[in-house]
């Protein structure tokens, strides 16, 4: 067969045409959206990193790889959302990552450090908390997909989010860190009763707070700048106290959430009936 001999017209749109593709592609490749996946692929690094360290029984620097992979958990959100890059790529990414660094690595963080010693028990353990992180964030991309996640008008997580989990879980480590070796910190019912205490609220509907959703009034931001200025040197000097302490508020704030959200849910149940004729009157 004879190919078609294409007028140098022809050929001029063809080209003009393969340069706008090609520009195109450039333009999904901005660095806008290139930065986010980049923080969500370093946290992802760092989570592994972690393990790396547990296998050299390093365990400081596994700690500090898992609070090194929330850092960047936090800010490839907040990139996202300041680049206007959000997408579905980048949401299922940051599951992935997630998964892997506060599912996976945390559990071969805790594993070696004192669940081995209870033999298979332990290991069944370690695998439903594993279990647990990719419901939790299964159930997360859902919500996230339907738009029935935490919002500014409803600042609340469905269950404990992975890296709450996950700081959770190594607790023991952090105590032990702080306080010296203690045998009860490195006790495998100690860290039996934490994986059975996160598992259960990360496949729960109980109400968490949401922080990056929450709305704040300006005094409360000024409260909250001063708080953290007077934080940091206490961070720097007492790291592993400041983190102990972090995570045992968050896990206080609990209760509170659920009687605030139920105090909420209350009052809109009652604002109908208070709207009704002749109720007003009793």
């Amino acid at each position: 067969m004879f190919h078609e001999r294409r007028t140098p017209r022809q050929w001029a749109s063809e080209r003009l045409e393969r340069l706008e593709d090609r520009l195109e592609r450039l333009e999904d490749l901005s660095i806008s959206k290139v930065i986010p996946s980049a923080l969500t692929l370093l946290g992802l690094g760092a989570g592994v990193t972690a393990i790396r360290f547990v296998l050299m029984e390093q365990w400081k620097g596994a700690v500090i790889a898992i609070f090194c992979a929330m850092l960047f958990d936090m800010l490839d959100g907040r990139a996202a959302r300041w680049l206007g890059a959000d997408s579905r790529f980048g949401a299922q990414l940051d599951s992935l990552a997630d998964l892997v660094s506060f599912g996976v690595a945390p559990t071969v963080i805790v594993y070696t450090w004192s669940l081995w010693a209870m033999g298979d028990a332990g290991w069944i353990a370690a695998l439903i908390f594993c279990a647990c992180s990719a419901i939790r964030l299964a159930r997360f991309n859902i919500q996230a997909a339907r738009d029935e996640g935490a919002s500014h008008s409803f600042p609340y997580f469905t269950g404990l989010p992975t890296p709450a989990a996950a700081c959770v879980m190594l607790l023991p480590l952090l105590l032990e860190f702080e306080f010296g070796r203690r045998g009860f910190f490195r006790d495998p019912i100690f860290s039996m009763a934490l994986i059975a205490l996160t598992s259960v609220l990360m496949v729960s509907r109980v109400p968490t707070p949401s922080l990056k959703h929450t709305e704040l009034s300006q005094h409360a931001w000024i409260a909250i700048a001063i708080f953290t200025i007077v934080l940091v040197p206490f961070a720097i000097y007492l790291p592993w106290a400041t983190f102990i302490i972090g995570i045992c508020v968050y896990l206080a704030a609990i209760p509170f959430v659920i009687l605030k959200l139920n105090g909420e849910l209350a009052e809109q149940r009652a604002k109908p009936l208070s709207n009704k004729p002749g109720l007003a009157a009793r």
